[in-house]
C-alpha cells in the first residue's frame, strides 16, 4: 500500500504521543475494526485520524474506545457538536450565512439548521472535548475544542495537538491562532469557527 500524506501525518502524531509516554496505548485498530466503526456510526475518519488510530489505540479516561466502547455513549459523543450548534441557533441567534435567510420562527430556524447540519461533515472525538472533522481523503484539519455551543480552534493539526494536550507543560494549553491560517477546513465548521472566534 502506498503511504499517503494523511497516513504520514497520522503516523507522526501517533509516534509523538508514544514518545511522550504520558498515555497508555494499546494495539491499533485493524482495517476491519475501522470499517466496522465507520459503518456502525455512519461517518468516515479523516486520513490522519484513521492512521493515528491504526498505529495505536490510546486508552484511559477521555479517549473514545472505538474497539470496546459503549455504542450509545460513543453516539452521544458524536452528536454533541451538532447539538451545540442547534442550541446556538435557538438561544444565541446563530445562523450560518451559507444557509440563506433565517426563518423568523425559532422552531423553524432550528429545523432548518438541523437539515443543513445533516449535510455537514461529522466531528469525530479525539480526546475529551477535542474533535477532528470526518472525511475520507482529507487530513490536516485543525483540532476543534467543542463544549456545548462553544467551538474554537485548539491546535492547527493533529500532530501539534498531541504535544499541546499531552506534552510537558502543555496540558490544557489553548493554541493561539492569531495570524495562523487553517491548512484544511471542513465545510460549515470553518464558518462556525470564524463566528465563534469573534465571540467575547
Amino acid at each position: 500500500m502506498v503511504e499517503t500524506p494523511g497516513m504520514r501525518w497520522g503516523g507522526k502524531a501517533a509516534r509523538r504521543l508514544a514518545r511522550l509516554g504520558s498515555v497508555r496505548i494499546g494495539p491499533g485498530l485493524t482495517g476491519e475494526e475501522l470499517a466496522r466503526v465507520e459503518e456502525q456510526f455512519g461517518f468516515e475518519f479523516a486520513d490522519d485520524h484513521r492512521s493515528f488510530l491504526a498505529a495505536g489505540l490510546p486508552a484511559g479516561g477521555g479517549w473514545p474506545d472505538w474497539r470496546y466502547g459503549n455504542p450509545d455513549g460513543l453516539r452521544r459523543w458524536l452528536t454533541l457538536p451538532g447539538k451545540g450548534v442547534l442550541e446556538a441557533v435557538r438561544l444565541r441567534g446563530y445562523w450560518a450565512s451559507s444557509w440563506g435567510a433565517r426563518p423568523d420562527d425559532v422552531t423553524d430556524a432550528e429545523d432548518a439548521a438541523a437539515h443543513h447540519l445533516a449535510a455537514a461533515p461529522w466531528l469525530v472525538p479525539i480526546f475529551g472535548g477535542r474533535y477532528l472533522p470526518a472525511g475520507r481523503g482529507t487530513y490536516g484539519h485543525p483540532v476543534l475544542s467543542v463544549y456545548g455551543a462553544d467551538i474554537i480552534c485548539w491546535a492547527p493539526d493533529l500532530v501539534d495537538y498531541v504535544l499541546q494536550e499531552f506534552g510537558e507543560g502543555g496540558v490544557g494549553r489553548r493554541y493561539s491562532y492569531e495570524g495562523w491560517e487553517m491548512s484544511a477546513s471542513a465545510e460549515f465548521w470553518a464558518e462556525y469557527l470564524a463566528w465563534s472566534a469573534l465571540e467575547p
